[in-house]
């Protein structure tokens, strides 16, 4: 076998060992997160755009939809939904009427604080079951996972 052939076999076995994982690994911090988070699980996309405007407070609707790669008129919709929870603020741009800036409420930050504290949490207890060997495994992985993100998925702005 070359050694060509033989990368690509362990690339595809990499490739699909990372595709059946990670979506376990969500689903396990998921189903955790429903069981010890005391408010209701928002929809996905209301979530997704909710951690965007907390990384990025006053990212504008376009911004938010590009970034999410959604059209802008639903995540407009997503906004109002979130702004009728009191999760999130939508201010308009002082110099552009037309332009509306998003921003988290306080308590928006907070549960998303405790949200963050709680899958932390998880993780970290379920490291403390690992090997040595499997520790420094996944901490030799981290850089590389996040690269393999921003090569899937490009962050713009």
């Amino acid at each position: 076998m070359s050694p060509t052939s033989a990368s690509e076999q362990d690339t595809h076995r990499i490739a699909s060992g990372l595709a059946a994982v990670l979506p376990a690994l969500h689903r396990a911090l998921d189903r955790r997160l429903t069981q010890d988070f005391p408010h209701p699980k928002l929809p996905e996309g209301q979530l997704a755009l909710l951690r965007l405007v907390g990384e990025r407070d006053g990212i504008t609707v376009r911004e938010a939809a590009e970034a999410l790669l959604m059209k802008p008129n639903n995540v407009s919709a997503l906004v109002t939904q979130l702004s009728g929870l009191g999760l999130l603020e939508r201010r308009q741009d002082p110099a552009d009427k037309r332009v509306a800036h998003l921003h988290v409420t306080a308590e928006a930050r907070h549960r998303l604080t405790a949200v963050a504290a709680l899958v932390d949490g998880y993780v970290t207890e379920a490291l403390h079951t690992l090997t040595d060997g499997e520790l420094d495994a996944l901490g030799s992985a981290l850089g590389a996972l996040r690269s393999l993100a921003r090569h899937i998925h490009p962050v713009t702005g």
